[in-house]
């Protein structure tokens, strides 16, 4: 059995899960090359709501973000949230606008883009991810949304992720955004997909539901190639398992993730004073 990677969300999605995606450039800056020395399998830290709320709320510009994240940054790849069609926006743009903004991310910096449509509909996703492949450099992630209703189970996602899959991506991630995936529906879907497909798959829940470290557990037992996480300070509530937690739960066991543990305390500790300041605005 491989060992279990992790991607680390503190960057992005998990201050925008807990302050509203508030953090600043600065505050990131003093850690970002001990965070390149964990082993991490990516660092989220761009896209989803990053990009409007670095020009509406903090007076930052997100592409100069991007470019010093990346300066500091060497050796792990960084990954962005992609909507699509919706790009980083909150309605369809044309395809043109989508190819452009693509290849400026991945000039930017950008090595990973997760791409996801909200109701699973490959039409949608179909121009980024063309877009993404044209660069020949770019890593593509499909995401199929998780959620429960009685036309999504497990053969409709399956059915999204087979098509994902022959549209060229190069990995799969399952984006629980609501925490709804519970243990036993995240193992018999891990299992079903391996089944059907040949690259590899990550999953991405919240917390939300109380349901995170079970579901993770019995992701991994089948067979789930990469998780996501947030360090403590922004992590769990409604945002990602922790990260010291799980590599932790991992240790000595057949899925360890190689990640040592005490390299994570002083960004831990880092991120305690910000988010203190963040709560304290």
């Amino acid at each position: 059995m491989a060992r279990v990677k992790i991607t680390e969300t503190v960057l992005r999605d998990g201050h925008q899960s807990i302050a509203a995606t508030r953090m600043r450039l600065r505050q990131m800056l003093p850690v970002l090359e001990a965070m390149d020395e964990v082993g991490y399998n990516a660092l989220e830290c761009w896209g989803g709501a990053t990009f409007d709320t670095c020009m509406r709320f903090l007076d930052e510009d997100p592409w100069e973000r991007l470019r010093t994240i990346k300066k500091h940054v060497k050796k792990t790849p960084l990954q962005m949230l992609f909507r699509g069609q919706n790009i980083l926006g909150y309605r369809h743009y044309a395809d043109d606008v989508v190819y452009e903004f693509v290849n400026r991310a991945v000039d930017n910096g950008i090595d990973i883009i997760r791409v996801f449509d909200a109701l699973n509909d490959p039409r949608n996703l179909e121009s980024s991810i063309k877009a993404a492949k044209d660069t020949k450099s770019v890593h593509v992630q499909g995401a199929l949304v998780y959620t429960i209703s009685p036309i999504h189970t497990m053969e409709s996602f399956t059915k999204v992720a087979k098509e994902l899959q022959d549209m060229g991506v190069d990995s799969i991630c399952i984006k629980d955004m609501s925490g709804l995936l519970s243990p036993y529906d995240a193992y018999n879907l891990i299992r079903m997909l391996k089944k059907h497909l040949s690259v590899p798959i990550e999953l991405h829940t919240h917390c939300t539901c109380g349901l995170g470290e079970m579901t993770y557990m019995k992701a991994i037992e089948a067979g789930v190639d990469i998780i996501d996480t947030a360090l403590s300070p922004f992590g769990e509530i409604t945002s990602q398992p922790a990260t010291e937690s799980m590599v932790m739960a991992l240790q000595h066991s057949i899925y360890d993730t190689d990640i040592d543990v005490d390299r994570l305390w002083p960004i831990v500790d880092h991120f305690k004073h910000v988010r203190k300041e963040l709560e304290d605005e």
